[in-house]
């Protein structure tokens, strides 16, 4: 009974032993899982932060871009109806009086008209001019948004 029994000891040994050293390693994963744990609900956080910031700057994307294209539909309706009408279109401007000692009247004067090529300069000065407006706003809110956080 000698040997058995030494052979049951030697057995409860290695037992004791492997169990010990389950349960440091059962220790070591626990806190490494704690750890990735925290560190898994930061990420969804960070995530769920950068979510909201997409979508507020996707929000003023969309609002900026109906703004403008609204305003260039406005321009555009502006140069279709100045276009129809070039009567109508006025233009406020001062000219310098020449001192002659003509007979002529002002029956005799022409309408003063710009060139075509300076209506056309205007639209495209007035498009641009709202493309640039719009960025600018949109650059404005960006700042807004996001740097004052």
């Amino acid at each position: 009974m000698g040997s058995l029994t030494k052979v049951f000891g030697s057995v409860c040994a290695i037992l004791a032993f492997w169990l010990w050293w389950v349960m440091g390693s059962y220790s070591d994963l626990k806190g490494d899982y704690s750890l990735l744990k925290n560190k898994f609900n930061e990420q969804v956080a960070i995530t769920a932060d950068y979510e909201k910031r997409i979508n507020s700057l996707h929000e003023l994307d969309t609002k900026h871009t109906t703004e403008l294209t609204n305003a260039k539909a406005e321009i555009d309706q502006l140069r279709i109806a100045a276009e129809r009408n070039p009567e109508r279109v006025y233009i406020r401007a001062s000219c310098q009086k020449v001192e002659t000692n003509s007979t002529s009247s002002l029956d005799d004067a022409v309408t003063a008209r710009p060139t075509d090529s300076a209506i056309g300069n205007y639209w495209i000065l007035r498009q641009r001019i709202t493309e640039s407006k719009q960025m600018i706003l949109g650059l404005q809110d960006y700042i807004r948004t996001e740097c004052s956080q």
